[in-house]
């Protein structure tokens, strides 16, 4: 089963790489574009067969070393 980890910076928290890609968005003609936030996704490829022990796994995975929890969000989902 895989764990996908979605993770973003929280909201407040500054995000120059996000403004910075806005800026060149409009630059190149793209209006439609009103903000733009930069993460990152992290696939973890997991032995458990359950949905709930491999979310669980992956839990731990983000709070002890993938995401840090002062300043980014994060989301699972399995397939």
């Amino acid at each position: 089963m895989k764990v996908i980890v979605n993770i973003h910076l929280k909201e407040g928290v500054l995000d120059p790489q996000g403004k910075a890609t806005h800026q060149a968005l409009q630059m190149l003609g793209f209006k439609g574009a009103n903000d733009v936030k930069i993460g990152k996704q992290i696939i973890i490829e997991t032995s458990h067969t359950n949905e709930k022990e491999a979310k669980e796994s992956a839990a731990l995975m983000c709070k002890e070393l993938l995401v840090n929890e002062v300043i980014e969000d994060h989301t699972l989902e399995c397939q």
